[in-house]
């Protein structure tokens, strides 16, 4: 049985039974605390918490999940995977334990012919919470399942919460008995190797509070409302229907596995540590293709950077099969092929996957080239050193600075007959992981509580009303001071305040939040920002300007006019760019991302390489062009499969709803889905002035432009400063250009003769300073102050002129001069001198502390510097003193 038909029976059955089918959600999570979308029940959090109703009392979904936590165990045992798939039954409120085992039964047992999954009865166990009697007595009656296969366990095993206060609740687990070949008999509690889990129930009926920890919690009562919330592991079930040892070998991975066997020349099942290799490749491919398909690209931080990671591991595996060429132009065509079947967007966006898997494999490849370089410097110094470890700190700023994965280090080490010192390294990244930890619980706990907002959700949706009006007569429904829920806020207090309606734009789709105020009957308010902490819930910060605002108070929310103006002229202007971007470079050419507000927009897109000025030129004339053609800006709301069957263009990373709004500009010269504001014609943008193109990414660039009166004020300014040179360098301003460039050319040739005269200088002043030489107790002295240098090198370069002339016997030369400003000394030591234990370090550092800074360098030359010219002199005693002859 194929994956994606595994799949489609879950999906099938339970809409059979009055499930409401919901796609799967992206693997880019709303929820703030999470990256990405890590079990199927995430998406239906919400509902389960009752933060909002659930806009149907039964569903069921096939969620794309991905967890990252154990990347390193990945390919090393069959339970630990990237991407996986996560079929859900849910219930809210609706149907509860008996008819949520019941149908696990059913679905498990029936015969593939019938719909079912074909599971032998004799095949499976469960488990319960230790006090679930009723779950036992329901097992017992609904299955026919005897007392030896149904195993109670603790809450460890057998109770789930989401690690917060709210609902949670016991659970049960399904399991399949693979067989004694797998292990040791006796149920799950014995061996859950041979005994695999399939299949999780949760029964949600309790509130909890005073979560400490899985197992440390209270039990506050009964939730009026009980919900289901399951899990099947659609991989676990794959393996076992095709009759494989493990969910590298089903059919939607095994096809990359065996490319990699093939492109390496290596077998699989012949040795381990390439078995482990094989399967890093297959997974990570895969879940790296995923992401992509969801938006994801790869970066320095956030998602992009696990994509990323996944990506360079890849490659690292690769690399240790024996294969240095690229290998993704075979590897992920072959993934893609095994899962369009279950998700066809793969295909459809594979232009894009591939232009930036094979763009990061291109530069990574660099990358081990530069950081093999690095790596036989280091080797070669350890070596010198005469020592057989690599330092840890050294295979760590091979990891973390130059993306040098550590087992690559390992065995390149290795082959150099070196080890690597593992437990300093294994130190330093506990030491940043450790950080990043407390980073991310930082951010997590600065975010809201969300669960504040449940009771105003509750009572429906904020009406947005500034697509027609700037000013809105509305209610207020709440107000939340601190985090907390309060009846009324003062003057000089910041609040978040809930009403029933808004004209207020709240931040979404890359736009800034309207500026404004929020007046009534004695009170005005200022606002500072408007967000969406909730999906369909708009919450207002402001500060209280004048008198004191309640619940239940009438208001009327007024958009500050020149504001909105601003902000529509930015977001319509970013459409054009876009449009225009698509036009020249072609459909590759993707928004990925987009910040607009008024008076500016950037925009960045899917791109490799700079745009040329003729390009930039082009893209913005284009842009313009469609602002004197007075382009009608027309806005739809559609389903959404009617907007993308009307060609409508949905960005990547975007999380779209059934119903959306289609954006057109000249019909379908640029349309997207797009949910921010726009002016009414292309006309009232004004001017779009494209002030700079610049990286973001090894396949992401960034355009940034002024729009309107902003862009027109940029323009005057720049008119200005020609204008100003016109007059002063009395050139026309078309042949300014060449005036300059003949200017810095004379300028140039002016500076190479200025070097040429000075360097005849100095070369004129190293007798004088060999003549004022002194010697105490055998060793030659020259310590002099110079005057003013242009550069630290001409210091450099006459210190060791001066020790060059001084003969075979010990010398130190120490010269001291004003370079740009500041003081700086420069020691130099002979080799004589060096043999009697005089080193140039110590002493360019003690001038230094004479001038109030900080120096050093080798034993044979070193310079110093600070911040008090008038120390020069004492500087220079100081070395002499230092010498202690």
């Amino acid at each position: 049985m194929h994956t994606a038909e595994i799949r489609q029976r879950w999906l099938d059955f339970f809409a059979e039974r009055g499930h409401t089918v919901v796609p799967s959600a992206s693997l880019v999570s709303d929820d703030p605390t999470l990256m990405f979308t890590v079990a199927g029940m995430v998406p239906f959090i919400p509902y389960m918490s009752g933060l909002i109703p659930a806009p149907y009392p039964r569903a069921t979904s096939v969620q794309k999940c991905i967890r990252t936590l154990d990347i390193e165990e990945v390919g090393k045992t069959t339970r630990h995977g990237t991407f996986f798939q996560m079929a859900g039954n849910f219930s809210f409120g609706d149907y509860f334990k008996e008819q949520a085992i019941a149908y696990a039964w059913e679905l498990l047992t029936t015969s593939e012919a019938d719909g079912g999954y074909g599971f032998d009865e004799r095949d499976l166990w469960v488990t319960v919470y230790e006090d679930d009697d009723e779950a036992i007595e329901m097992w017992k009656r609904i299955a026919g399942l005897p007392d030896r296969r149904i195993q109670r366990l603790g809450k460890a095993d057998n109770y789930w919460h989401t690690g917060q206060a709210g609902p949670g609740g016991p659970c049960s687990e399904i399991y399949f008995d693979r067989g004694p070949e797998f292990g040791a008999e006796g149920g799950p509690a014995v061996d859950d190797s041979r005994y695999l889990e399939i299949w999780n129930l949760v029964f949600m009926q309790y509130l909890l509070d005073d979560v400490k920890s899985k197992t440390d919690f209270t039990v506050v009562r009964e939730l009026p409302k009980k919900n289901i919330d399951t899990g099947l592991g659609v991989e676990r079930v794959a393996f076992l229907k095709q009759g494989v040892a493990n969910m590298y070998e089903t059919d939607q991975v095994r096809p990359v596995l065996d490319l990699a066997a093939q492109l390496s020349g290596r077998r699989y099942g012949a040795n381990h540590d390439d078995d482990v290799r094989m399967r890093v490749v297959a997974d990570h491919v895969r879940s790296a293709l995923m992401l992509m398909a969801d938006g994801v690209t790869p970066s320095n931080e956030g998602g992009g950077y696990v994509l990323r990671r996944l990506l360079r591991r890849s490659v690292r595996s690769m690399r240790l099969l024996g294969v240095d060429a690229p290998t993704f132009t075979e590897l992920f065509p072959a993934s893609r092929d095994a899962m369009k079947a279950a998700y066809p967007e793969v295909e459809t966006n594979y232009d894009r996957i591939a232009r930036l898997a094979y763009a990061e494999e291109e530069n990574f490849l660099g990358t081990l080239a530069s950081g093999t370089s690095i790596l036989d410097l280091a080797v070669a110094k350890t070596k010198q050193a005469g020592t057989r470890q690599l330092p840890g700190d050294t295979a760590f700023l091979l990891h973390d600075t130059f993306g040098f994965p550590i087992d690559l280090t390992l065995e390149m080490a290795e082959e150099a007959g070196l080890t690597v010192d593992r437990s300093a390294f294994d130190s330093l990244m506990l030491e940043q992981r450790t950080k990043a930890k407390a980073d991310a619980k930082a951010k997590k706990t600065a975010l809201a509580d969300l669960s504040v907002y449940s009771d105003f959700r509750a009572k429906g949706e904020t009406v947005f009303t500034g697509y027609e009006y700037l000013q809105t007569e509305t209610k207020v429904l709440g107000i939340i001071v601190d985090g907390k829920s309060v009846t009324r806020a003062t003057t000089g207090q910041t609040a978040e305040v809930i009403l029933a309606e808004t004209s207020l734009y709240a931040e979404s789709g890359g736009q800034e939040a309207d500026a404004g105020t929020i007046i009534g009957k004695g009170f005005e308010l200022e606002v500072l920002d408007v967000q969406k902490p909730v999906k369909g819930l708009i919450s207002h910060r402001v500060v209280v300007r004048s008198g004191e605002v309640g619940v239940e108070d009438a208001a009327t929310t007024v958009v500050d006019p020149e504001w909105r103006r601003g902000a529509t002229q930015a977001h319509s202007a970013t459409h054009l760019i876009h449009a225009a971007l698509r036009q020249v470079l072609g459909p590759d050419a993707h928004q990925s991302g987009s910040y607009n507000k008024a008076g500016y927009m950037r925009l960045d897109f899917n791109w490799n390489q700079a745009l040329s000025p003729e390009t930039r030129s082009e893209i913005e004339e284009i842009a313009n062009s469609a602002i004197r053609r007075n382009l009608e800006v027309e806005t739809r709301v559609m389903t959404l499969d009617e907007a993308k069957d009307l060609g409508a263009m949905a960005l990547f990373g975007e999380k779209y709803g059934e119903t959306v709004r289609v954006v057109d500009i000249g019909g379908p010269w640029s349309r997207e889905l797009c949910a921010g504001t726009h002016v009414a014609s292309s006309s009232e943008i004004g001017l779009i002035n494209l002030v700079s193109e610049s990286s973001v990414g090894s396949t992401n660039r960034r355009i940034e432009s002024l729009v309107g009166i902003d862009a027109f004020r940029d323009l005057t300014t720049e008119r200005a400063i020609v204008s100003q040179l016109t007059t002063n360098l009395k050139t026309p301003r078309e042949q300014l250009p060449d005036r300059i460039a003949e200017l810095l050319a004379s300028l140039k040739a002016a500076e190479k003769r200025i070097a040429e005269f000075e360097s005849a200088a100095l070369a004129q002043r190293i007798p004088q300073l060999v003549e004022a030489a002194r010697t105490a107790n055998g060793v030659t002295i020259v310590r002099e102050e110079v005057g003013s240098l242009r550069s630290a090198d001409d210091l450099r370069s006459l210190v060791t002129s001066v020790r060059g002339r001084l003969g075979s016997a010990p010398a130190v030369v120490a010269l001291a001069a004003e370079v740009n400003g500041k003081p700086s000394v420069i020691v130099a030591v002979n080799e004589a001198a060096r043999e009697r234990g005089v080193k140039a370090g110590p002493l360019a550092k003690t001038a230094a502390g004479v001038l109030g800074g900080g120096g050093g360098g080798k034993d044979d030359i070193a310079q110093g510097g600070g911040t008090d010219i008038l120390a020069l002199s004492a500087a220079l005693d100081a070395v002499v003193a230092g010498l202690r002859l």
